[in-house]
């Protein structure tokens, strides 16, 4: 008896950080990988020589929810972090700090072709993401 609650007090420690994780929008690489999404899609809205990948953009999306999946997030939670509005402006966001540390401000489209063009020779996802049309 002792044996089978020692087992179970073992388990239930192991089960723990499973229950503990932390909310979608705060896990590291889901928010990374976003994160370089909402830069490409930024470029490509503000560079004409740039486009987007899409089909490459979808199974980056794929893999990512995936990836969510395994963490333990239900189908739920992925979902309504995808689609919340607050979580887009955020991201938008941060995609628009990261760019204009990079030197890329809205007006300026030869700055978000340069990064975009410096982000494909890097092979970066944000350069995976991108098409140069030059």
């Amino acid at each position: 008896m002792m044996k089978s609650l020692k087992i179970a007090a073992l388990s239930l420690l192991m089960a723990a950080p499973a229950l503990a994780r932390e909310p979608i929008n705060k896990e590291a690489y889901i928010n990374q990988t976003l994160l370089q999404g909402f830069i490409a899609d930024q470029i490509a809205d503000n560079c004409p020589t740039m486009k987007p990948r899409k089909l490459r953009a979808l199974n980056e999306l794929v893999k990512l929810r995936d990836y969510a999946l395994t963490k333990g997030y239900s189908r739920a939670e992925v979902k309504a972090f995808v689609e919340s509005k607050t979580e887009k402006a955020r991201g938008k966001a941060e995609a628009a700090a990261w760019l204009k540390k990079q030197g890329a401000v809205p007006g300026k489209a030869s700055a978000y072709c340069a990064v975009g063009e410096a982000e494909i020779a890097k092979n970066s996802l944000i350069g995976q993401l991108l098409r140069s049309t030059r």
